[in-house]
Order: C-alpha cells, then sequence, then structure tokens
C-alpha cells in the first residue's frame, strides 16, 4: 500500500494536488492511504519550505507546485 502525504496548511493548491493525487492513485488502482500534513512544524520535519508538497511512501517527491494527474502516476509506479 502507498502511502501518500500532501503537505500544506489547506490552500487551494493544497486541495487540488490532493485532488490530482486521489485521482491518480484510482485511476491506476493500486491501495493507497492519503493524508493532509496542515501544521507547519509537521511540514518542516520533512525539510520543505514551500507548499505545496507531496510525499510517497516517506520521501519527498515535489515542492511548491501542483502536480498534474499524470505526473503523480510516474511517482506512483
Amino acid at each position: 500500500m502507498k502511502k501518500i502525504q500532501i503537505l500544506g496548511t489547506g490552500c487551494p493548491k493544497c486541495k487540488k494536488l490532493a485532488e490530482c493525487a486521489e485521482q491518480a492513485a484510482k485511476e491506476m488502482a493500486i491501495e493507497y492511504e492519503l493524508e493532509k500534513v496542515t501544521q507547519i512544524n509537521d511540514i518542516m520535519k520533512f525539510g520543505v519550505m514551500m507548499t505545496p508538497a507531496i510525499v510517497i511512501d516517506g520521501q519527498v517527491k515535489a515542492v511548491g507546485k501542483v502536480l498534474t494527474v499524470e505526473q503523480i502516476k510516474e511517482m506512483l509506479k
């Protein structure tokens, strides 16, 4: 099972990234857990200074941008 974490305080970009991540996982029919990390202190533990960011299985994959569903699928492979 993939663990997908969206790091962000709940801004529109963060919500869009979460939607795209969910859509990518569903289209690939993989088991996943989606967690939204919204507390600044928790986000900083990942070493991330800009949001939104996406973390897959504990690895920061992208910072400061909203990825497309296709880009996220590549990361989930």
